[in-house]
């Protein structure tokens, strides 16, 4: 759960990888008035989308549908580095790992916050067609240069 105007993320638990975890998002949601949710976007190292990618697209994609919200991806390459980094030397590590996901999730929240997350990160279609970009051939001469400075 995070808050825009101060920046600051706070995890508040982890939620079941199964159907079960529908209902504990919508019941979130509504219990913090949510206007919005972000979900991480596994990009490989080179920032194209692989496996992961493409199935966190479409439960983002699905999310929106059934939320109603504004659903945004943000890029989480980083998230578990700095997970790694704010537990370090505070706990045990069977404590550490249990904590790790959630931690890893305040921290992309954040970033989405100071990189001004909700004027550029994607909507789960925009992800997609930026996907299939990423696919095409690149063009020769200067439409190829065009087309990537666009995407920035």
């Amino acid at each position: 759960m995070g808050d825009a105007e101060t920046g600051i993320a706070t995890p508040l638990r982890q939620l079941p990888a199964d159907d079960r975890c529908w209902k504990a998002i919508l019941e979130l949601a509504g219990e913090y008035a949510a206007v919005g949710i972000v979900v991480g976007w596994p990009l490989n190292a080179d920032g194209t989308e692989g496996a992961q990618g493409r199935l966190a697209r479409r439960f983002a994609a699905e999310l929106a549908g059934a939320t109603g919200l504004d659903v945004r991806m943000w890029d989480e390459r980083l998230s578990s580095f700095e997970a790694d980094q704010r537990l370090k030397g505070t706990m045990t590590r069977k404590r550490k790992k249990r904590r790790h996901d959630a931690v890893a999730a305040a921290a992309f929240l954040e970033d989405f916050f100071r990189g001004q997350g909700a004027q550029l990160a994607p909507r789960p279609a925009d992800a997609r067609a930026r996907a299939a970009d990423e696919k095409a051939p690149a063009g020769d001469g200067e439409a190829g240069g065009e087309a990537s400075e666009g995407r920035k």
